[in-house]
């Protein structure tokens, strides 16, 4: 720490950083998988303790796991919506939805899958692109995560994909455990000299 952050519904933030600078660590508990040591998490103005955290997240992990079923998914009612997703996904060739023998990418993919259908408020992508080929990679910046910022969902994406930082509201940037606002070179977006994201204290 100390780690400040404000994020609003339909408001994309890109979470940069090097190797061990704490990205994952803080993903981990911003959705309430680690419980922290002191400070405050508040939704809507209210406060709420780390572990009632999930229930607001989607979230996808880097490496993913899938598990053998979708849990609080009511897929036998959702075959529609499943089938819709799997062709946005290009995964409807590939995958029945009781498959999980899949690549680092298609894994990404599926899980990105069960994301839509919790259809939580937040969703939580941690170096999501990194395993899939340029053409997808591109068409999850360019087309889906616009998709999700239209729905009112707030995305925080850990990326190291600097040409798509143009994408988000806001880019941060962790530093030794630190997170703080990114003032470098966004392609597409003019920042002041000086002047980086602003993020108020003691607010999730």
């Amino acid at each position: 720490g100390p780690i400040n952050l404000e994020a609003n519904k339909g408001e994309i933030i890109f979470i940069i950083g090097g190797n061990g600078s704490g990205k994952t660590t803080f993903a981990k508990l911003l959705t309430g998988l680690y419980e922290p040591d002191e400070g405050v998490f508040l939704i809507n103005e209210k406060k709420v303790r780390g572990q009632e955290l999930s229930q607001h997240f989607s979230t996808v992990f880097s490496p993913a796991f899938i598990f053998d079923k979708l849990y609080n998914v009511d897929v036998e009612n959702r075959g529609k919506e499943v089938d819709h997703f799997l062709n946005v996904l290009d995964l409807h060739d590939k995958v029945k939805i009781k498959t999980t023998s899949l690549s680092g990418g298609q894994r990404k993919r599926l899980a990105l899958l069960q994301c839509y259908l919790e259809d939580s408020p937040i969703y939580l992508f941690d170096e999501w692109a990194a395993d899939q080929d340029p053409d997808y990679r591109h068409f999850f910046y360019r087309t889906l995560l616009p998709e999700m910022k239209k729905n009112g969902k707030i995305v925080i994406a850990i990326t190291h994909d600097d040409h798509y930082f143009d994408v988000a509201d806001k880019v941060m940037k962790m530093k030794q455990g630190v997170l703080e606002g990114y003032s470098g070179k966004i392609p597409g977006r003019v920042v002041p000299e000086g002047i980086s994201f602003s993020v108020n204290s003691d607010t999730v």
